[in-house]
């Protein structure tokens, strides 16, 4: 899942650092995602969406029962990007922004994603969640699961108020993520590619919803079915490209400005693309080599052998090959905005393009 906190737009070459409230809050949530928006009157636009949401948010997980409002309220009150509804948002740009069917959407979007978050961290028995404890380590596992599981079901009734097509549209978003869970979990298959598998996760558990965020931007803003097919294409591809960063600035980091200590991945086990590309990898060089031994071993709990890895990994082909996948997902989202109308919130959608290939060169 896409959750980390990225660098603001204003640390990049070039970046202006627009967006947010100027002059009170500096390079705001936009900044922070690497994301313009040149006009005043769009910055508002969405700006106010966004605030809507936050309200109907809380309201949205409000129960007769204390307890689940307490911890429905719990991952929504630690922050996060509000990625997706800023893409619903951006792709209410091409219609409509004013219809009062948006931030509905934009809700939907925002607790099926922050649902999959409770049930993701009884998977990973993580501990901490966006700084603070996780639901689980809070609450216990089963209340975890039924909170996410109540989330759902909250998206799921304000689905229905858009009508069958957005009850249909996240019902089959949300199969595609199970879909991505489940393949994650089992591992490829025989014979499976496993860099293929990896991308094809990545598709199901982040791209998918991401996709249907700008998909239900224009679909609820009234935007033609041109440019509706364009922004769920660019959403999917832009999702994807955004979580292949995030897993090379694990490696990259010297920092913590992908949201969490450099080489967590490596001492968990979790095999991401650079992982991947490393492992079948046929170069003969002794660094090649020696890299190869030390992933075969599996999660690297050993602090020697994960800082050799880590080191290793940093400059070795396979990073190298892995940011290559990433721009080119980067400026495959890019051609997706092609049918789009050369406006601000196809520019912004633009720059968010070139802040992921440049976060990772």
């Amino acid at each position: 899942m896409v959750e980390h906190v990225v660098i603001p737009a204003g640390e990049r070459s070039g970046a202006t650092g627009s967006g947010g409230r100027r002059g009170r809050e500096g390079t705001g949530q936009f900044g922070a995602l690497g994301l313009h928006l040149a006009d005043p009157r769009v910055e508002a636009s969405v700006l106010g969406l966004l605030e809507d949401v936050e309200v109907e948010l809380r309201a949205s997980v409000a129960s007769a029962d204390p307890l689940v409002t307490e911890a429905a309220r719990h991952l929504m009150e630690a922050g996060g990007k509000r990625f997706r509804p800023l893409l619903v948002a951006l792709g209410a740009q091409f219609g409509d922004p004013a219809d009062p069917h948006v931030v509905p959407a934009a809700v939907v979007m925002e607790l099926t994603h922050l649902a999959t978050l409770y049930h993701d961290d009884v998977m990973d028995e993580a501990a901490v969640r966006r700084g603070a404890p996780s639901a689980n380590s809070r609450w216990a596992n089963s209340v975890a699961i039924l909170v996410g599981d109540y989330l759902f079901a909250r998206a799921a009734d304000l689905a229905a108020d858009l009508g069958p097509e957005a009850v249909r549209l996240q019902a089959r978003t949300f199969a595609r993520l199970v879909h991505g869970q489940i393949a994650e979990t089992v591992g490829p298959r025989d014979g499976e590619d496993p860099v293929a598998h990896y991308l094809s996760v990545i598709a199901g558990k982040t791209g998918s919803l991401i996709a249907t965020s700008a998909r239900f931007g224009g679909m609820f803003a009234g935007a033609s079915p041109e440019h509706i097919e364009a922004l769920g294409g660019y959403g999917e591809t832009i999702g994807v490209a955004f979580q292949l960063s995030d897993d090379l600035l694990d490696i990259a980091s010297e920092s913590t400005q992908s949201g969490k200590t450099p080489g967590t991945d490596l001492r968990e086990g979790v095999p991401t693309l650079p992982v991947l590309y490393a492992l079948a990898s046929d170069d003969s060089d002794a660094a090649s080599v020696r890299l190869r031994e030390i992933l075969a071993t599996g999660p690297l709990v050993d602090d020697a052998l994960h800082a050799e890895a880590l080191g290793l990994l940093r400059e070795s082909p396979a990073l190298k090959r892995a940011r290559e996948t990433v721009r080119s997902y980067a400026e495959d989202a890019r051609t997706r905005l092609a049918p789009l109308p050369h406006n601000p919130a196809r520019h912004a959608l633009e720059s968010l393009c070139d802040y992921i290939a440049d976060r990772t060169s």
